[in-house]
């Protein structure tokens, strides 16, 4: 028997992010009448099909789950949510925009967990953005979802520290974890009536769109060390860093910032190599050096940079890029 407080929700959620807050929905006592998720798609190289994260934890469950195409305009998929007649829904990184017939479906409204400190870094990348550009502290953010992207009023936020060699992967499990509770409690002050959106200050947003292959491209000459050390960590685990070395595709894994210029390294432009001690340095814009501690060329496995220089010797002065 479900308690006083339970509210009867509906769930759309897609990756691994969303299962913390799918599982703390569930063990508040909440009766989540339906689960709706991305359709199935290849994963890896196999092109295996995969159930999403959010469908094996709501079949885990034994609560119904959708995979609808479209929702905007499925009559099916509305029929069917619109019998349930939710007290909210609750989105946490579905990956589709909910349609107006759906925001304004149940009578505590959609309410999105977004991973940043809104307005800052609305869109679909915040967690990837706020790394990259080096920010001391990111955070969540509820709200109530309206046809705006990212601009609805803010019911509750929650700031967490980035560390400066905190990686995208390591953040994303911080905000999930921490996300999951934050809904909780955001759903219990909407139902009793003690929260009081708040409309955001749209002069203050800022963008953080999805990732493209080429953002992982280290600039040598346009980005500092540290620039492209915080970019790295940002696009963990895609699109990574990478750059081109004698024509070749050169992935670097892992690198480090060089605090003193490496031993021999004279007045080098960015891009070029000094190798010191068995290390491989790369010069950077603004007189900074960047260590590439593991790498992988095109077509070779990925190696600690000793093995790799005792494969690949390199001439004084070879540039990268």
């Amino acid at each position: 028997m479900a308690n006083s407080a339970s509210l009867k929700l509906g769930f759309c959620g897609t990756p691994q992010f969303a299962v913390p807050t799918l599982e703390a929905l569930i063990a508040a006592g909440h009766r989540i009448e339906l689960v709706v998720s991305q359709p199935d798609r290849p994963v890896g190289r196999a092109a295996e099909i995969h159930p999403t994260p959010v469908k094996q934890a709501a079949m885990a469950a034994g609560i119904p789950v959708t995979q609808p195409e479209k929702i905007k305009s499925n009559a099916e998929f509305r029929t069917r949510l619109e019998a349930i007649a939710p007290d909210a829904i609750v989105v946490v990184a579905y990956g589709r925009i909910i349609p107006p017939w759906m925001l304004k479906l149940p009578r505590l409204g959609c309410i999105n967990l977004h991973a940043s400190l809104l307005p800052k870094y609305r869109g679909a990348a915040p967690i990837q953005w706020a790394v990259a550009m080096g920010d001391a502290f990111t955070g969540n953010t509820t709200m109530l979802l309206e046809e705006g992207l990212d601009t609805g009023p803010i019911l509750m936020q929650q700031t967490h520290e980035i560390g400066p060699d905190t990686t995208a992967i390591e953040l994303f499990e911080t905000l999930a974890q921490a996300g999951a509770p934050l809904v909780v409690e955001t759903l219990a002050g909407l139902a009793a009536g003690t929260i009081n959106p708040q409309p955001q200050n749209h002069e203050y947003a800022t963008f953080a769109p999805l990732l493209d292959r080429e953002d992982g491209r280290m600039d040598f000459s346009g980005r500092a060390a540290h620039e492209l050390y915080n970019r790295w960590r940002g696009f963990q685990p895609w699109p990574g860093a990478f750059t081109s070395l004698n024509g070749k595709k050169l992935i670097v894994h892992r690198m480090a910032l060089a605090f003193e210029t490496p031993a021999g390294a004279g007045d080098a432009q960015p891009g070029t190599i000094c190798i010191d001690s068995g290390r491989l340095f790369a010069a950077c814009a603004d007189d900074t050096w960047i260590e590439l501690v593991e790498v992988q060329l095109e077509g070779k496995k990925r190696m600690a940079a000793a093995e790799f220089l005792r494969g690949n010797p390199l001439a004084a002065g070879t540039r990268l890029g």
